[in-house]
């Protein structure tokens, strides 16, 4: 078996070529060696695979690295590359693809039917919700413009709503055309102008969409929001696009939803967050507090002794989880506030407080009273 040439040897360009070098000198390879100038030449066919093989390559940038590194090793099936899928050569391309993207339509009758059915447009909408309306799901009627089949022609585009045969083309959407190049006149294929390819024509076109089928028109759509979606994610409404065209389905239209902040309530995942301010008195004894919940206002025990910053954490009181019963947690921060400005019969007590070495306030109270001292230092630096 021959020993392949370098793929800048074929191709006539040197190795710093860029994209644009490479695509001009392919181009002008495939002219001269093409089979269709060339009929029953097999050297010429053998170029011509050479070039088209030599092109896939170094078009590529991810390929023709690799090549640079490691030459024709690096798409030799026994060594582990590339080769074994598709056209010429094994590198998982057709050279008549390639010829045909050059050259608009190809030679020797490639080519493809665009007139068939064809998917309508995807449409995006973005909604706003609420905090509550995403956690608990909601439903919302929305208005937007799409195209939707005309009421007048029943979206035939006819007024008697019907079409006759395209005479150009005997109803098959495509038309042989020849053309002249400077290798002789080839039969092309494409697609018939005066239908579209559909193969049909209107003879009376619809007042109402021009024989479009179809007309602009503002339309209402409910559309239903599950509980637990996020910022950023969308729902899809499958057959709520464009209309398709030559019986094509339409396409869905995407409803993204865009949720505005709570204020004091917020979200991570599935769960809920909250800061929460508790005064010195109930970080030290403790207390029941009320806690701000997507359910509403909800206790929560504060026991004696918290620091300042302990979370706690309210199992369930989170966001429903999307296609699921279960719920996320919420978590909420304490922050233990020192009051800014006391009177001095409050700082007295506080003194009280420290020397008896951290009792209850009730029991500096009855100290205070009975007239006890307790004779232990103070954080304060003194002894009463």
């Amino acid at each position: 078996m021959a020993e392949k040439r370098d793929y800048y040897e074929v191709l006539g360009v040197s190795k710093s070529a860029t994209d644009d070098e490479i695509k001009k000198a392919y181009r002008k390879l495939a002219k001269k060696y093409h089979p269709d100038v060339n009929p029953g030449n097999q050297e010429a066919e053998a170029k011509f695979k050479e070039a088209g093989e030599a092109y896939a390559i170094l078009s590529d940038k991810e390929k023709r690295s690799q090549y640079d590194q490691f030459g024709h090793a690096a798409f030799d099936q026994t060594a582990g590359g590339y080769g074994g899928h598709g056209g010429a050569g094994g590198f998982g391309f057709d050279v008549g693809d390639i010829f045909e993207s050059f050259f608009g339509g190809g030679f020797g009758g490639r080519s493809s039917r665009r007139g068939g059915p064809q998917r309508g447009a995807d449409l995006k909408y973005t909604l706003e919700l609420t905090f509550e309306e995403a956690a608990f799901g909601t439903e919302k009627e929305i208005t937007l413009n799409k195209s939707v089949s005309c009421d007048a022609c029943e979206g035939t585009g006819s007024k008697s709503k019907s079409s006759v045969k395209c005479s150009a083309c005997g109803g098959t959407g495509q038309v042989n055309v020849r053309q002249n190049t400077p290798f002789g006149q080839f039969m092309n294929v494409r697609t018939c102008d005066r239908c579209g390819g559909t193969g049909k024509v209107i003879s009376d076109p619809c007042n109402v969409c021009q024989g479009r089928g179809t007309v602009r028109k503002s339309v209402k759509l409910k559309v239903k929001i599950p509980a637990g979606i996020d910022n950023g994610q969308a729902v899809s409404m499958a057959g709520q696009g464009e209309p398709g065209s030559h019986g094509g389905p339409a396409g869905n239209l995407l409803v993204s939803v865009r949720v505005k902040p709570h204020g004091i309530l917020e979200r991570e995942g599935y769960d809920v967050f909250l800061d929460k301010k508790i005064s010195i008195i109930q970080a030290t004894l403790g207390d029941v507090v009320l806690i701000d919940t997507i359910d509403g206002k909800v206790e929560l025990t504060i026991p004696g002794g918290t620091q300042n910053g302990a979370m706690f954490k309210m199992r369930g009181k989170g966001i429903q989880k999307l296609q699921s019963s279960a719920r996320g947690d919420q978590y909420v921060r304490v922050t233990v506030e020192v009051p800014k400005k006391i009177s001095e019969k409050q700082k007295d007590l506080l003194r009280s407080f420290d020397e008896i070495g951290g009792g209850t306030l009730e029991s500096v109270k009855r100290a205070e009273e009975n007239g006890e001292s307790t004779g232990k230092r103070s954080i304060f630096g003194k002894k009463k």
